[in-house]
């Protein structure tokens, strides 16, 4: 399903913009900007793991920059880890390039989209970046601000061909 609109398929609080997302090729983002970020939709029983940024005081999905060298997976699967302390069951399934506008300079770049399960819930600890995870369900309040670009790609990594809380073990 490639979504393309005249108007944004979502927008935030501080002006980015959420204008494209196509499934296509992991190796082949969009060729018209910059793809230099990963994030994850991590499903357990029907909730997505959700992070606490501290920097931008938003509920979002894990993910971040990929690093010199590094592919659009293993740094989805690295930020994962780094920013909540938990791990998928089995591979990442790629579902999409996201693309964004970003404020305040209009900024256009592409984000990588996986998703995965987890059997279990591993323990967490608050760092410097991520002050909290939730598996939020897509439907109950998330106290505080819930970065909306990121709740419309949970929503898709559901879509994409694979139930919201697909399993790989199941």
């Amino acid at each position: 399903m490639t979504e393309h609109a005249a108007e944004p398929l979502a927008v935030d609080s501080r002006g980015n913009l959420l204008v494209s997302f196509e499934p296509g090729c992991e190796d082949s983002p969009p060729g018209d900007a910059p793809a230099p970020l990963a994030l994850t939709a991590l499903w357990h029983q029907g909730s997505v793991l959700m992070v606490h940024d501290r920097h931008r005081n938003a509920w979002e999905l894990p993910g971040g920059r990929i690093d010199p060298g590094e592919s659009a997976r293993h740094a989805a699967v690295r930020e994962l880890f780094e920013e909540s302390g938990q791990e998928p069951d089995g591979p990442l399934r790629f579902v999409g390039h996201a693309g964004f506008v970003l404020a305040p300079r209009q900024r256009r770049e592409y984000g990588a989209l996986f998703a995965g399960a987890a059997r279990d819930r591993r323990g967490f600890e608050p760092n410097g970046e991520i002050r909290a995870i939730h598996w939020w369900d897509l439907r109950s309040p998330l106290p505080g601000r819930v970065a909306q670009l990121d709740v419309h790609l949970a929503r898709l990594s559901g879509q994409s061909g694979t139930p919201v809380g697909w399993h790989p073990l199941t």
